[in-house]
């Protein structure tokens, strides 16, 4: 399944983050969003889910128009997980995992057999299990971020769009989401844009988008985008970097 945006512009009031962005996310890609704050990434991923919609520009899913698809549809295909959520949740963590659910719900009269093992994969899968009982609205902010991470494991669309996936994250569970997320793009076809604000975790993406927040963007392999002069002029300070291919890692530099 590909998501693409052809002729991309994306507008704040009347300053232009991005302009004419192509972009095609296909099966098997990992993607990194980088750029500095108020560049548009976020705003990027709310057009590419189709919450916001875009100045100018045409987004599709295998060909379809992103607005013609039915909500619920959508929500089979493609899942997103926000940088904030705004209302409490006052269940278990495992009922707010089955939320994910939802877009595959078959009956009103209950949860299948399937749903059931998917959100007990996503529970084990983020070191859930020995909360999963726990109310959601006791949970530490990683152990929520866990939670919202699950909830988009269970709903398991083949298009992630994750707005800042590692905040709140200790070190472990930072990798252990990552290597999540890179395996269901090299086993099961999926495909996934993450914004990134550390780039020793982008490097270990397949391809990279940089917004400048100016109109303009560049995209490409990690290691065409990845070098230190470039993410100099991103991020408008200077970057050293060490090491290379994914064990690459990127410092500012006072």
């Amino acid at each position: 399944m590909k998501l693409r945006a052809e002729k991309l512009t994306l507008e704040i009031g009347k300053r232009v983050l991005c302009r004419d962005l192509a972009l095609e996310m296909a099966p098997g890609e990992l993607w990194g969003v980088l750029g500095c704050n108020g560049s548009g990434k976020t705003t990027l991923l709310h057009s590419l889910a189709g919450l916001t919609a875009p100045a100018a520009g045409r987004i599709t899913i295998d060909e379809r128009p992103l607005a013609g698809i039915a909500r619920r549809e959508l929500g089979r295909k493609l899942g997103i997980l926000l940088q904030r959520e705004d209302q409490e949740f006052w269940g278990s963590v495992r009922e707010y995992v089955m939320l994910g659910r939802y877009p595959h719900a078959r009956s009103l009269f209950g949860w299948q057999a399937d749903d059931e093992a998917a959100v007990e994969q996503a529970v084990a899968a983020f070191d859930l299990t020995a909360l999963a009982t726990q109310a959601y609205v006791t949970l530490s902010g990683g152990e929520r971020q866990r939670a919202r991470l699950a909830q988009l494991w269970a709903q398991n669309p083949p298009l992630m769009l994750l707005d800042e996936p590692l905040q709140h994250l200790d070190l472990r569970h930072q990798l252990q989401t990552l290597e999540l997320l890179r395996a269901a793009t090299r086993a099961s076809g999926a495909a996934a844009a993450l914004v990134l604000h550390d780039l020793a975790f982008a490097a270990r993406c397949d391809r990279i988008l940089m917004l400048y927040g100016d109109g303009r963007h560049a995209a490409g392999t990690a290691g065409e985008l990845l070098q230190a002069g470039r993410l100099a002029e991103l991020y408008g300070c200077r970057i050293r970097s060490f090491g290379e291919g994914a064990d690459t890692h990127f410092i500012p530099v006072i």
